[in-house]
């Protein structure tokens, strides 16, 4: 394999082109040409993961040159001359750059004074910004942690540190209106991206919606492993390291990676491998009280005795780097120290597959021992008691880790059932589903029978933007009929889409609207309650939000197919107390819209 940088022209001078379309823009270009004679089989993956490495660095490089204007605005400058080779200019060629500065008006005599004024309402300012950084740095009494907290909690913080946590934290408390993650939580976000509020805010708004939408908050109360996993899956949590971390001992050389993928499928993993994620951070939260200080991530030890071609199986490896993907964007410095032993000579094959798609700061964290090297010094007893080394390591702790195998072959599923698999592990949760199609939205009916009620609604939108509705009829309405191609002539693909209000109802006269439209945008946790006036049958509906027709004159063709929306909907409950009717969901509401 090779991948080079190319001019892309020979004939291009080496200085930086000027934008063809504007002479007043420069014009920055950045090819790659990629060729790959054989890589095992794996020439798509490879092509793939240099794409995403020169994506990466244009990004990079955009990064660098924004940087750089913004210093230049900072510092005032607002024009830079077109460079010209040395040999055309002059023996006094004009200034390059032009400031705010340099580009005022020398002051006449009368006008001293009047600069004399604006020096001092220039220190002034300076003294103002300077006073502002340190009250930042410093902080209020009521914009700092309690630094007993911090010392037993969140570990040693400088107090930019604090700040952009504190900062951070109050983003979230005036913009999220869902659960706030803990301080720990928001800190490893911080960490990954260097405290840059910016791009952490952006990852952990990402994560937080991700939660959302799979439900992963209630992952560890919900998801019981199958006992494929049970008797086949080589890993597992055994003690902890010399830091009072939780050790998590995994025996990838004995996985029969092929029969656990053909036999459960590659959702059934994902959720294992994120149960066992919340477990880490369940077993961290244990751990600070236990050794009484912050403890927020934990210690992965990967044993490839056996790594072999055969785990290098293609549908294997795609569902390893989707794990790592998710486990990536959703679970930063979570992973405190990697030690990879025994690796084979296949490893570097294994590595230069998965290595792309981990961050590189989680790199840092990698030990690689070859061979018997983890036995000396400077190896795994650096890091682990020597009293908990397991047994089939050269210690004498015994270790419950399954020894995996070889999964039967009578336990492969086809393809069709497996997608099926796939499908009722994200269905069949605390949730109901349901789809909404542009014209078709979803509704539930609950009826009052004593004014002065309360209703009360709270769900989640996890993609797009949904209309919210409260409608009251003095008649009941009619369950729909039973539709194989639904509504437009499609299959539901959610299957639990319900409309209740029927096309010949008009609205102010069979039905009225008790409460005004509610526009929820998408990653919105939304919650609120309605009081009844009159008794009767009030309908709550989900609809699509269509944009406005002056908007969508201007789309292409393809966005007039069917929009889709799926509702996770849970059940609604009701408790009576005198005259008193309390309408509320038991768990959270959520409403996802793809287009």
């Amino acid at each position: 394999m090779r991948l080079s940088p190319t001019e892309s022209s020979s004939t291009r001078p080496a200085a930086t082109p000027v934008h063809p379309e504007n002479e007043d823009w420069t014009c920055f270009e950045q090819t790659a040409s990629l060729d790959i004679k054989s890589f095992f089989g794996f020439e798509s993956t490879v092509e793939k993961i240099a794409m995403k490495q020169y994506a990466g660095s244009i990004k990079k490089g955009k990064e660098i040159i924004e940087f750089y204007l913004k210093e230049l605005e900072d510092e005032g400058i607002t024009h830079v001359a077109r460079w010209s080779p040395s040999s055309q200019t002059s023996a006094h060629p004009p200034p390059l750059i032009t400031s705010s500065a340099t580009a005022a008006t020398v002051s006449t005599a009368t006008d001293a004074k009047d600069g004399a004024c604006g020096e001092t309402k220039a220190e002034t300012s300076l003294v103002l910004q300077t006073e502002s950084l340190l009250e930042m740095l410093t902080g209020t009494p009521e914009d700092k942690l309690d630094a007993d907290y911090i010392k037993r909690y969140l570990g040693d913080l400088t107090p930019l540190q604090e700040s952009c946590l504190i900062r951070l934290r109050k983003w979230l408390q005036e913009t999220h209106k869902g659960k706030i993650p803990k301080d720990e939580h928001i800190l490893r976000f911080l960490r990954a991206r260097d405290f840059n509020i910016d791009k952490a805010r952006e990852i952990l708004c990402q994560s937080l919606t991700w939660r959302k939408q799979h439900q992963v908050d209630y992952l560890l109360e919900t998801w019981s492993s199958p006992q494929v996993l049970q008797d086949f899956y080589t890993g597992g949590w055994h003690h902890h390291d010399r830091d009072g971390r939780p050790l998590y001992i995994l025996r990838l050389g004995h996985m029969d990676t092929k029969g656990l993928v053909r036999a459960l499928g590659e959702e059934s993993l994902l959720r294992h491998v994120l149960s066992i994620n919340e477990e880490g951070l369940r077993r961290c939260e244990e751990n600070t009280k236990v050794f009484g200080r912050p403890i927020s991530c934990w210690t992965c030890l990967v044993d490839l005795e056996g790594l072999n071609m055969r785990h290098l199986w293609r549908p294997g490896v795609k569902a390893l780097l989707r794990i790592i993907e998710v486990v990536e964007a959703n679970y930063p410095e979570t992973l405190g120290r990697l030690l990879i032993l025994r690796a084979p000579r296949v490893f570097p094959v294994l590595w230069t597959l998965v290595s792309p798609f981990i961050d590189e700061n989680t790199r840092k964290k990698f030990l690689i021992y070859a061979g018997n090297d983890y036995q000396g010094p400077g190896g795994l007893v650096d890091y682990i008691d020597k009293e908990i080394i397991p047994d089939f390591l050269g210690g004498e702790c015994m270790c419950e880790v399954p020894e995996g195998g070889l999964v039967p072959k009578s336990m492969y599923r086809t393809p069709e059932e497996l997608e099926n698999e796939d499908v009722r592990l994200w269905t069949e949760t605390i949730y109901q589903s349901s789809s909404i199609f542009k014209g078709a939205p979803h509704e539930i009916v609950i009826e009052i029978i004593d004014a002065s009620s309360v209703i009360t609604w709270d769900f989640d939108v996890c993609k797009g933007d949904v209309v919210f509705n409260i409608y009251h009829s003095k008649r009941a309405p009619q369950p729909p009929r039973k539709d194989p191609l639904g509504a437009h002539g499609i299959t539901s693909p959610g299957g639990n889409n319900v409309q209740l209000i029927d096309k010949s109802w008009t609205l102010g006269q069979d039905y009225s609207m008790v409460e005004s439209p509610l526009t929820c945008k998408e990653g919105e946790s939304v919650q609120g309650s309605h009081i009844t006036r009159w008794p009767g049958f009030y309908i709550l509906q989900w609809k699509f939000h269509s944009m406005p027709a002056c908007s969508a004159t201007n789309l292409p063709e393809w966005t007039t197919s069917w929009p889709r929306c799926k509702f996770p909907l849970t059940s609604v409950k009701s408790c009576t107390t005198r005259r008193s009717w309390d309408l509320q969901t038991s768990e959270r509401l959520a409403a996802m819209c793809e287009v």
